[in-house]
């Protein structure tokens, strides 16, 4: 039997619920990158993003390759770029209009007073 496509979007969507995930993700999407840059761009222990590492391989959103006894690590999808943007708009988006609210509840109680 088949999953249905919801379920499989809240998988996807659980694999991007790590920051870490979300820093690799970002790195990728500008270039290939070895481990070891990685972990001197994200700044957590190895084991850890090791682990977050795997996770995105087995949803198949980061795949791995060998060159001179490194591995590296590339983005398998030219949409997580956009969607990592979409992402960023959105939240850009609510903070904005949170600010704008927070300005008028400012301006509502000094006007009350």
């Amino acid at each position: 039997m088949t999953r249905p496509l919801y379920e499989a979007k809240a998988e996807f969507f659980r694999t991007l619920g790590h920051p870490a995930r979300i820093r690799v993700l970002e790195l990728l999407c500008e270039r290939e990158l070895a481990v070891h840059e990685l972990l001197a761009e994200i700044e957590i222990e190895p084991s850890n993003l090791s682990h977050q590492l795997a996770a995105l391989r087995r949803t198949g959103l980061v795949s791995q390759s060998r060159r001179d006894g490194q591995v590296f690590y590339a983005i398998t999808a030219p949409e997580i770029r956009d969607l990592l943007l979409a992402a960023r708009t959105i939240l850009l988006d609510v903070i904005d209009d949170q600010a704008g609210l927070r300005k008028e509840l400012r301006a509502s109680r000094k006007a009350a007073s």
